[in-house]
């Protein structure tokens, strides 16, 4: 079974950045979609952003022109760049990667914004 492995979180001051990572136990092949998610403290699961094979993305718009989403290779499957980070974005972050035959989570890594 292949895992996935967020990292790069941590705790910022707002207006910080942070570089999220996904990575793959092993190489995937036949990738679909690389989704990333957040749940905010209290809250539900929300939906971040997402990236399609081809390259296209996606943004939720509380976080539309502070994020960017990119794909990696087969085993570095791709990041989650956040830039002007805000104590809203406080959450743990979650990579969901749909391949042909996988449908796969990671563990989550919390982001902690605060001053």
């Amino acid at each position: 079974q292949v895992q996935l492995v967020e990292s790069g979180g941590g705790s910022v001051q707002p207006g910080g950045s942070l570089r999220l990572s996904c990575a793959a136990s092993r190489s995937i092949l036949n990738f679909n979609a690389m989704i990333w998610y957040r749940q905010p403290p209290g809250a539900q699961r929300e939906y971040v952003a997402r990236i399609h094979s081809g390259g296209s993305t996606n943004y939720a718009d509380a976080v539309k022109g502070r994020f960017t989403i990119s794909r990696g290779d087969t085993k570095n499957l791709g990041y989650l760049q956040m830039n002007n980070l805000r104590p809203e974005d406080t959450a743990v972050y979650y990579c969901n990667v749909i391949a042909e035959y996988s449908n796969l989570w990671g563990q989550g890594t919390q982001v902690t914004v605060s001053s």
